[in-house]
């Protein structure tokens, strides 16, 4: 008994000294311990990166993994492709995963002086996908990457199988937001940070549940959307007066639009009104989740999504 109660005490001080020393690693080397970190969960959801420069002259970092039919997942404002790298562990399986940086964001080109709107970024993904050999593709986006692919969708609805809107914005009629609030009363904009605090406020803001990330890990997060927190400005002033409610208004692609129950950034009531004009579409509500469901609750999101699309074939394979 003695001899397993030192074995205890030994391997309870072995694991305390591997915890202190993971500790001093993520505050003294931060950035090998962040790439660590994203490495690992990338390796886990089988998604490798990749770039491509395409021939509009545009440089995209993305990640791309598993087996199936392409399915394209783009990210919302302020953020970059590993919003989607724990989700896609479970959709790898089952599709062809494909996540890029959008222009503007994370390891992709900032071009200063492009359109950012929705439309235009649209037209820019579609030139991508040829690039990348791509036909028609099922399409993913959470919050302004839910805008660009619901414009996406309009403007090529013949390459489009399915979309999943996540927390989508883009819907202006839509009841006002605490986000919409904070912006118009000119009290500045939750979204955009200008140093480690205001992006620390950021990762607080939009999610009800965030994932526990040390703080030095954290900051190294924010330095790409804190560098470049002036063009980010311009890009949400364009994203904000551009509606696409008359894009997908009686659009017949079959739609899964999910949505956490607590979202400041956009009123969770607008899955109502999105689905409204969406004649082929499901609503998901999750509650206790904020604006990004797949990094709150990412199981539950790809299970909800490849419910909707194996029901979707169903329905198509009994006609």
């Amino acid at each position: 008994m003695l001899i397993l109660k030192r074995l205890f005490q030994v391997l309870f001080a072995l694991v305390l000294l591997c915890f202190i020393a993971l500790v001093a690693f993520m505050y003294i080397e931060p950035e090998k311990a962040t790439q660590i970190a994203v490495d690992a969960e990338r390796r886990q959801s089988g998604l490798v990166r990749k770039e491509i420069t395409t021939p509009d002259g545009l440089h995209y970092a993305y990640l791309e993994g598993g087996q199936g039919d392409p399915l394209v997942l783009l990210h919302g404002f302020g953020a970059d492709k590993d919003n989607f790298t724990r989700v896609a562990r479970w959709l790898t399986p089952h599709y062809r995963v494909i996540i890029p940086d959008l222009i503007g964001f994370g390891e992709s080109s900032h071009p200063e002086d492009i359109d950012y709107s929705a439309h235009a970024q649209a037209a820019r993904l579609q030139v991508l996908m040829q690039s990348l050999g791509l036909g028609k593709i099922d399409l993913g986006g959470s919050s302004m990457g839910g805008q660009i692919a619901m414009a996406w969708a309009a403007q090529h609805p013949e390459t489009v199988r399915s979309l999943w809107l996540i927390d989508a914005a883009g819907i202006w009629s839509a009841p006002k937001s605490e986000l919409a609030r904070i912006v118009l009363s000119d009290s500045g904009n939750p979204l955009i940070a200008h140093n480690e605090d205001e992006f620390a406020a950021t990762y607080e803001f939009v999610m009800e549940d965030p994932p526990f990330i040390p703080r030095a890990m954290l900051n190294v997060m924010g330095r790409e959307p804190i560098k470049y927190a002036k063009l980010h400005e311009k890009i949400f002033d364009q994203i904000a007066t551009e509606s696409v409610e008359e894009d997908v208004t009686g659009l017949p692609t079959p739609t899964l639009i999910e949505w956490g129950a607590h979202d400041k950034a956009i009123d969770v009531r607008t899955a109502e009104v999105l689905s409204g004009l969406l004649p082929n579409s499901e609503v998901v509500i999750l509650n206790n989740i904020g604006h990004l469901p797949m990094l709150e609750a990412p199981r539950r999101s790809a299970e909800d999504y490849l419910r909707f699309r194996a029901e979707q074939y169903q329905k198509i394979t009994s006609k």
